[in-house]
């Protein structure tokens, strides 16, 4: 590490933290001020952390590898989650969110279903989801900064007591870059998280910016076209995946086909089935949604989720896109052999790039950005979920006439609380792959049936809310142990052959399971209450089976109506998604040079984003303030 390096990694880390203990002052008057920034925070602004926070370094580190082994094509991946989400939200769901003006997911779902015994256990497992996925994400990250920051930086901080290890140098690294981001987002709530996240998202750019303009200087367009093959370079693909390599290096098409893909036409199909779900159900109850309740209005909340996908993609993926060039031209051949003889960690690729072949200077901001986008993502969920503990459990069942300074002094210790057990849970986790498995498949795969029921059927209550949730969850946990387990498993017998499936596959299974538990909680039990429904419905408005609850409503007044936007917003998120995957694309296409992909790229970005003016933007324009 050079000095320059050193002293802007150390320069941004001291900036960042003086920002943010500098602004923390204005969370101290309350749980308002603290968790959503007294919803007086600009729609920008709030788009900008919310799109930093979406920026990991973990993620990051495996999109690098995808990128790498499987093309272009690579960016389908991130369906799993499914990364277009965002543009559900974006079309109508931040809009009905945003109506409810509350201050977390669960206290939402009171709204839906009552304040009975139906709604609360509703509220519960929400509340309890939402910790578990705080801290399944904490660890996740522990693991990810970890092993990044041991390859990038030369210092060995591994403890020892005589000859006995207490901490690997992995692990000390992960402590200081927690702390330090855990202090002031603690200290300042919301107004730190995003004051911060905006600093962290300008050095993204940058760096962004820099490495793939590094990339034009340093080599040329033979270099890399001689490296990458035409199939890499095609987004389009069949029921198969032909090979991506050519023969130089077999090793990568050999690597593809052990990794369970090799059927990308079914991969890719069962990503949109679990996805459109998925996406209708709405954001987990995390920094998302408390970007969404942290809105000034319902109109605010629409543009801050519009301007989330502008800002996120095309600098990420400049970053990613110049990383993945520079790893083809100087690391393909180590790369190549090191997958034919013990099967190639890809998650090293960018530790590696960044220590090995990125210049003075460069390598400093790329340094301080990775670690923005680490600390962005990091103090996002310490701040959302001890929301959920404080507001949602402490203060409605045990303490409800306290203080400010009370509830306060209560979310800090709750976020210490939710970091260290994330922390403990991330001294456990084999790979950051194994916890992405469980975070996607496990914990949203219980998530998607009941929560997408909730927006489309009027009859679905409280308690098909809670045995959804909850069966859905003890179906996909004793998915993931499977997998975690599939070792010790004789080969041949069912549950051999049930823990090799990969996550996606078996995400139908999980969701048949939530929905059984759903429609039978829902009809072995009682209605909601109908004035709990009819005020819901007024509300918030949304497209379905609402038929009794509309017709209610239409016989106090003659001229309400109901929402008849359904074609008309999946109109809109098909095309939001083409143009989502068209800001993914420029940049991959531009950095690999192939200029005519990249102004088609550009020509379905202009063109979707014409579109989307006059059938998304102009439509919200016209929500009132």
């Amino acid at each position: 590490m050079n000095i320059i390096d050193v002293s802007i990694i150390l320069g941004y880390i001291l900036l960042t933290v003086g920002v943010g203990i500098w602004i923390s002052k204005k969370a101290s008057v309350g749980l308002d001020e603290y968790f959503l920034g007294g919803k007086s925070i600009k729609w920008y602004y709030l788009g900008l952390s919310n799109g930093s926070g979406m920026f990991d370094v973990s993620g990051t580190a495996w999109m690098v590898g995808i990128l790498f082994l499987y093309g272009v094509k690579s960016f389908m991946f991130m369906w799993l989650w499914p990364i277009w989400n965002q543009i559900f939200v974006m079309m109508f769901l931040a809009v009905w969110i945003r109506r409810s003006n509350i201050m977390t997911g669960s206290e939402w779902i009171l709204t839906r279903f009552g304040n009975d015994k139906a709604g609360k256990a509703s509220h519960i497992i929400v509340a309890i989801f939402a910790i578990v996925s705080a801290i399944g994400f904490i660890a996740y990250f522990f693991e990810g900064i970890g092993k990044f920051m041991t390859i990038i930086l030369p210092w060995d901080f591994s403890w020892h007591v005589g000859d006995t290890s207490v901490l690997t140098s992995e692990q000390s690294y992960a402590l200081m870059i927690i702390f330090l981001t855990t202090v002031y987002t603690v200290k300042g709530g919301m107004f730190s998280v995003v004051a911060t996240e905006v600093l962290q998202y300008v050095i993204m750019v940058v760096a962004g910016i820099l490495v793939a303009g590094y990339t034009f200087f340093e080599f040329s367009d033979i270099q890399i076209t001689s490296v990458i093959s035409d199939e890499w370079k095609n987004v389009f693909f069949g029921w198969e995946l032909d090979a991506q390599w050519n023969q130089k290096y077999q090793a990568f098409n050999n690597l593809i086909d052990s990794e369970g893909y090799k059927m990308f036409g079914a991969f890719i199909g069962m990503s949109l089935f679990k996805g459109f779900f998925a996406s209708i159900a709405g954001p987990t109850p995390s920094y998302d949604l408390q970007r969404i309740l942290s809105a000034k209005s319902v109109k605010e909340a629409a543009y801050m989720s519009g301007f989330t996908n502008l800002i996120l993609f095309i600098p990420r993926y400049l970053m990613i896109a110049g990383i993945v060039v520079i790893a083809l031209v100087t690391l393909a051949p180590e790369m190549n052999a090191d997958a034919l003889l013990n099967g190639g960690d890809l998650e090293i690729l960018l530790p590696k790039v960044i220590n090995f072949h990125v210049p003075v200077g460069i390598k400093g901001l790329l340094l301080a950005g990775l670690l923005a986008a680490f600390m962005s993502t990091f103090s996002a969920f310490v701040n959302a979920g001890p929301a959920y503990i404080v507001n949602d459990i402490y203060k409605k069942y045990f303490k409800s006439e306290e203080t400010n300074a009370h509830y306060i002094k209560v979310s800090h210790i709750a976020s210490f609380l939710v970091v260290g057990f994330g922390v403990f849970m991330g001294f456990f986790a084999n790979s950051i792959n194994s916890l992405t498995l469980w975070i996607t498949s496990a914990l949203f795969g219980g998530y998607v049936a009941a929560n997408f029921l909730k927006w489309i059927w009027w009859r679905f209550n409280g308690w098909g809310y809670f045995y959804g949730m909850a069966s859905g969850l003890v179906i996909a946990t004793l998915q993931f142990l499977l997998d975690q387990n599939k070792a010790n498993f004789e080969v041949g017998t069912w549950l051999y052959h049930l823990a090799q499936l990969s996550a996606i596959y078996v995400f139908p299974i999980i969701f048949a399971v939530s929905l059984l538990g759903s429609f039978l909680g829902t009809l072995l039990t009682p209605a909601t209450n109908m004035e709990v429904l009819k005020s819901f419905y007024t509300n918030v408005r949304p497209w379905g089976w609402w038929g009794p609850i509309y017709k209610a409503l239409k016989k106090d007044d003659k001229t309400f109506e109901k929402n008849n936007e359904f074609t008309r917003d999946m109109l809109n998120c098909i095309i939001g998604i083409v143009w989502q995957s068209s800001m993914i694309l420029l940049p991959i296409y531009l950095v690999i040079r192939d200029y005519p992909k990249t102004i088609v790229s550009l020509i379905v970005f202009l063109i979707t984003s014409i579109i989307l003016k006059y059938t998304w933007l102009d439509k919200v324009k016209k929500i009132p303030n």
